[in-house]
């Protein structure tokens, strides 16, 4: 899987609010903690873009020196 499939797609999950989805995230699309730790990120940064994956991934990469460590974190973790 993808490092960019794996980071779109946390930012998606994490931001959807869906009661079930730490479990699907943990399974396919990094854990509930990798999730909790940019959704803050998304919301403040990159609000405009909430609702498509590559465009709050691409926000997020380009605010690299305004993201909170659990955010720089999973970044790194995955290469990125």
């Amino acid at each position: 899987m993808s490092h960019k499939f794996i980071l779109a797609t946390i930012t998606l999950v994490a931001l959807s609010g869906l009661p079930g989805a730490p479990a699907f995230a943990q399974g396919h699309m990094g854990t509930p903690q990798e999730q909790n730790a940019c959704s803050r990120d998304a919301s403040r940064l990159c609000r405009k873009e909430l609702g498509n994956d590559g465009a709050v991934q691409s926000c997020l990469q380009a605010n690299r020196a305004k993201l909170s460590k659990g955010c720089s974190k999973v970044f790194a973790s995955h290469g990125m």
